[in-house]
């Protein structure tokens, strides 16, 4: 091609063949969490940790350095959700529930390899922040985990966002690497859902991009599986 030619992108369009809904990314998002399932599957929570050491190993250390480097200052985004045909209420009490079952949990997002209660009533989670694939634990929803959430700007009034969870992110020796804040509150014909990550402020702007992206794509899944379970 000549540099006074320019690219026309190639459009395919689906005429007719299948005959469910959908159109061909849907048909491709099915058969990718199938295989990604049926390998998850396979491989087992032990030969995935085995598998991802290396890329654990670099990845939390990229998020040590960022939350050293940051001196405990940290920097929130929120991702939004409207859903209808289900109450906060309803969403809250399946995911009290969801955390015993490992297949919900993963099946959520293909970056999660690992997600579940641990003894000590922290989380267990091995998943991507932006390009990190990381090992750490998520503290325990209970009333003294909210503190440091208490002056954040992020915080929504309880009359209208009754249910919230707060809690750290931590490392295996202690350093904080993040926090959430999830607060819903019912609508006249659902609710919403606002989703609040802080990662250290001196991680890239990216990072923060992708894991509200993630939010959107795990809290979109479970509030699909949880409609009809409450049903």
């Amino acid at each position: 091609m000549t540099a006074d030619q320019t690219s026309t992108p190639v459009d395919v369009t689906l005429v007719s063949g299948p005959s469910g809904a959908g159109s061909i990314d849907d048909f491709e998002l099915f058969y990718a969490r199938r295989a990604l399932r049926l390998f998850k599957a396979r491989l087992g929570r032990e030969k995935l940790l085995d598998l991802l050491a290396k890329d654990i190993e670099e990845g939390n250390a990229a998020l040590r350095e960022s939350a050293l480097a940051s001196g405990g200052r940290f920097t929130g985004g929120t991702t939004v959700l409207a859903t209808k045909g289900l109450k906060a209420g309803e969403f809250m009490a399946w995911m009290g529930e969801a955390f015993d079952d490992q297949s919900v949990l993963l099946e959520a997002h293909p970056e999660h390899y690992v997600m579940g209660n641990r003894t000590d009533g922290t989380v267990h989670i091995v998943e991507n922040v932006g390009p990190h694939i990381s090992d750490f634990s998520m503290g325990s929803w209970s009333a003294e985990a909210m503190d440091w959430a208490e002056d954040a700007a992020e915080l929504l009034p309880e009359a209208e966002f009754p249910y919230k969870r707060a809690s750290n992110l931590f490392l295996a020796d202690g350093t904080i690497v993040g926090r959430v804040l999830i607060q819903f509150g019912d609508t006249a014909d659902g609710f919403t859902s606002n989703l609040t990550v802080y990662l250290p402020a001196s991680c890239p702007e990216d990072v923060l991009e992708h894991h509200l992206r993630h939010f959107a794509v795990e809290f979109r899944n479970w509030i699909e599986v949880a409609g009809p379970a409450q049903s």
